[in-house]
C-alpha cells in the first residue's frame, strides 16, 4: 500500500525554494505554526512536508542514484558529454551544474521545514499531553523530523563537505547568511539529536505506513551509519584524506546502536534475495523484514526503473505498453565476475538481459551494460503505457536490515577485532547468499578463513558489502570513509584491462572466463545464458546466438577499449594523484546569494 498521504502537497506550507533565497524566512507557513502543532492530525501533516524533497528530481534521479559515482561495483562513462550529470560522474563538475543546484536546494528545503517541524512540535502542548496517544505520536513525529535532518546533512558533508549549519527554523531577526561548518560539527550533533529522541519513537510495525515512514528502526540504523561516516575518512580542502582522533568513540556508537536493534526487534533475513526488491516492484512494503525504509513514491512519481534498472525499449510501436526504461548506471564485468558463481544474489543483482520493443529477453549490448537488475518497469503488474518513462512509483530502498548487520560486524570488528557476534553478524548475511547445503564451504570455512585477523575480516566486509548492496548506490560513501576509492578503481581498471588481455591473448590470470557469452530462449520463452561463468569452445548446436564479451573489452588501436581507460581516470589519476576529489563546488547560486559568507576555496577548484 503506498503511503501516498505522505506525498500530497500541503496547502499551507509553501514547499518551492529558490537556491537564492534557501535560508530566508519567507518560506515560513503563511499558518501559525502553534496552530500548526497543537493537534496530532496537522503536526502529521507538517511533518509530511519534509519529505517532498524526496519527490523533486534533486533526489528521485539524482542523488538516490544518479549522483553516486563511478566505483569498483558501478560505472559511467562521464568523460563523454559536458551535461550536468556527466560533469558528476567525471568529477569535474563546475559550480554552475544543475544537478548539483536541484540537489542542494532539496537539501535545504528539507531542513528548513525539519527546523520548522522541529521548533513546533518541541514548544507544543500536545507533545507532553496527558493523552498517551498524542503524546507518544507527537514524539515520534519529533523522531521523523530530526533523522530527515540528519539524512540531508549526511549527504551535503559527502559531496560538498563544510556546509552551512541550519538549526533553527527561519523568522525575522535570524542570521541568513551562515557559513560553512565543520562537517565534524554537523554530524556529531544530528547523530546526538536522534540518540536522544529514538527510543521515544515508534516501530514500523506500529506505524499507519510502515516502513513507507521513517520508524524507529530507520533511526537506529542511521545513528549507526552516520556515527561511521563521523568515524570515517574525509577530503580536507587542501586534498588530504583524514579521520579524527576520536573516531573510535563513533564506531563505539556505531556497534552500540546497531547491537540496540539487533537486541529491541531483531528479525530473519528473508530467504528469497530476489523477492526483497521485487515487493518494491510489485507495491508490497512488508515490516519486520529487510528493507527498514524506503521513499515512498507515488505512482506518476520516482525515476526506479526508468533510469535504473533492467533496460526495456519502449514507445508508442513497441508491442507493450511497459514504456521506456534505461540504466544509467551499469556494472562492470570486474563486479559481476567478483561473485562466487553460486552465489545467489548475482543473478538478482546483475542484469544480463534487457528487454526489447517486441517484448523479448534479449542478450545486453557487451559487458558496459550489465544493469542493474533488482528494479524494472518489466516487474510491474499494471504496465503503465507504451509511451511512459518516468514516474513508476516504485519504492526506493534507504537502509536494509542486512547493512545494519555488516555494519555492526565492522564496528565490532574495529574495536574488539573479528569476535564470534562479528562473526554471526557476518554470516547472517552470507548464509541467505547461499543454498543451506554449501553453508559448510562457503560461509562457515569462508568466516572462519576471513577471522584469522582484523584486516582480513575487515576485507571480507569490504567483498561482501559490495556483493550485498550492488546497485543500491550505497558504494560512493563506503568507499569515501574507507579511504580507499582511489585503491578500489584502481584495481578495477587494472583488472579490466588483464580480462580484456586474457580474452584477446587466451592466457593470463583470467583466460578461463568467457570471451564469448551464447544464449537463448527456450520453447517457453525463458532467457538463458549457456556460460555465464567460463570460456566455452563452442555451443553444443546452432540454436545459441554468440555476443562478444570480454573480448569486446580488447581494442586493437588503443588496446583497450576506451571507458576502461576514461570512465574512472578522474577517480585516481585526478588533480592529485592516488586521491579521489569527490566533493563538489557549493552551486553557484547559493554562493551569489550568500553576501560573501560563502565560497569555494580549496580542493583545487579552478
Amino acid at each position: 500500500m503506498k503511503a501516498r498521504n505522505i506525498l500530497i502537497a500541503l496547502t499551507f506550507i509553501i514547499l518551492a525554494v529558490g537556491c537564492e533565497d534557501f535560508l530566508e524566512p519567507d518560506s515560513i507557513s503563511t499558518f501559525d505554526t502553534d496552530y500548526i502543532y497543537s493537534n496530532v492530525d496537522d503536526a502529521r501533516k507538517g511533518v509530511n512536508a519534509i519529505y517532498t524533497s524526496f519527490m523533486v528530481d534533486g533526489f528521485r534521479s539524482r542523488l538516490s542514484n544518479n549522483m553516486t559515482g563511478n566505483t569498483d561495483i558501478e560505472h559511467s562513462s562521464g568523460w563523454t558529454s559536458s551535461g550536468d550529470r556527466y560533469q558528476i560522474w567525471n568529477l569535474d563538475a563546475l559550480s554552475s551544474n544543475g544537478d548539483l543546484r536541484q540537489f542542494w536546494n532539496a537539501a535545504y528545503s528539507a531542513i528548513r521545514d525539519a527546523n520548522i517541524a522541529i521548533e513546533g512540535i518541541e514548544a507544543s502542548d500536545a507533545l507532553n499531553s496527558t493523552d498517551a496517544a498524542t503524546s507518544n505520536t507527537m514524539y515520534h513525529l519529533l523522531g521523523e523530523a530530526y533523522t530527515l535532518r540528519a539524512y540531508w546533512y549526511s549527504m551535503l558533508t559527502y559531496y560538498f563537505g563544510d556546509v552551512p549549519n541550519v538549526r533553527v527554523a527561519p523568522k525575522a531577526g535570524n542570521d541568513f547568511f551562515l557559513p560553512r561548518e565543520d562537517r565534524n560539527v554537523v554530524l556529531s550533533q544530528v547523530i546526538q539529536d536522534m540518540i536522544d529522541v529514538e527510543d521515544k519513537m515508534m516501530w514500523a510495525e506500529n506505524l499507519p505506513n510502515g516502513i513507507e515512514q521513517v520508524n524507529r528502526e530507520y533511526t537506529l540504523g542511521l545513528i549507526a551509519r552516520i556515527a561511521l561516516q563521523r568515524g570515517g575518512y574525509y577530503l580536507t580542502p587542501d586534498m588530504q584524506m583524514v579521520r579524527e582522533s576520536d573516531y573510535l568513540d563513533y564506531y563505539q556508537i556505531a556497534k552500540d546502536y546497531t547491537q540496540k536493534l539487533m537486541n529491541l526487534h531483531d528479525r530473519p533475513l528473508p530467504r528469497d534475495f530476489r523477492q526483497v526488491f521485487l515487493n518494491q516492484c510489485k507495491f508490497i512494503a512488508p515490516v519486520n523484514d529487510d528493507i527498514l525504509f524506503e521513499v515512498p513514491f507515488a505512482i506518476g512519481n520516482g525515476d526506479v526503473g526508468w533510469n535504473i534498472g533492467i533496460r526495456v525499449d519502449g514507445g508508442a510501436t513497441a508491442l507493450h505498453s511497459y514504456g521506456s526504461g534505461s540504466n544509467y548506471m551499469a556494472m562492470p564485468p570486474t563486479y559481476y565476475f567478483s561473485f562466487d558463481t553460486t552465489d545467489l544474489r548475482r543473478d538478482v543483482t546483475c542484469g544480463m538481459y534487457k528487454v526489447d520493443t517486441e517484448f523479448k529477453e534479449i542478450f545486453i549490448e557487451g559487458p558496459t551494460n550489465i544493469s542493474q537488475g533488482k528494479w524494472s518497469r518489466y516487474f510491474l503488474d499494471n504496465p503503465p503505457g507504451p509511451s511512459t518513462a518516468k514516474g513508476t512509483g516504485i519504492n526506493w530502498p534507504m537502509l536494509r536490515y542486512s547493512d545494519v548487520l555488516l555494519m555492526f560486524a565492522e564496528a565490532e570488528n574495529e574495536l574488539n577485532g573479528p569476535t564470534g557476534p562479528a562473526q554471526d553478524a557476518l554470516r547472517r548475511v552470507r548464509e541467505r547468499a547461499f543454498d543451506e547445503e554449501l553453508w559448510g564451504e562457503k560461509v562457515d570455512a569462508y568466516i572462519a578463513q576471513a577471522a584469522a585477523g582484523k584486516e582480513s575480516f575487515f576485507e571480507a566486509i569490504v567483498d561482501e558489502r559490495a556483493w550485498e548492496f550492488g546497485g543500491e548506490m550505497i558504494r560512493k560513501y563506503e568507499l569515501i570513509r574507507w579511504n580507499i576509492y582511489a585503491e578500489k578503481v584502481t584495481e578495477t581498471v587494472e583488472n579490466l584491462k588483464k580480462m580484456a588481455d586474457a580474452a584477446f591473448t587466451g592466457s593470463g590470470e583470467f583466460s578461463e572466463l568467457p570471451d564469448y557469452m551464447y544464449w537463448k530462449r527456450d520453447q517457453s520463452g525463458k532467457f538463458t545464458i549457456l556460460n555465464p561463468n567460463r570460456k566455452i569452445v563452442a555451443p553444443p548446436d546452432d540454436s545459441w546466438n554468440q555476443e562478444s564479451f570480454l573480448l569486446s573489452l580488447h581494442d586493437d588501436v588503443r588496446g583497450y577499449d576506451e571507458w576502461i581507460t576514461r570512465d574512472w581516470e578522474n577517480y585516481y589519476n585526478g588533480p592529485v594523484p592516488g586521491v579521489v576529489r569527490y566533493i563538489f563546488p557549493i552551486p553557484s547560486e547559493a554562493i551569489e546569494a550568500s553576501q560573501g559568507t560563502l565560497t569555494n576555496d580549496g580542493y583545487m577548484f579552478q
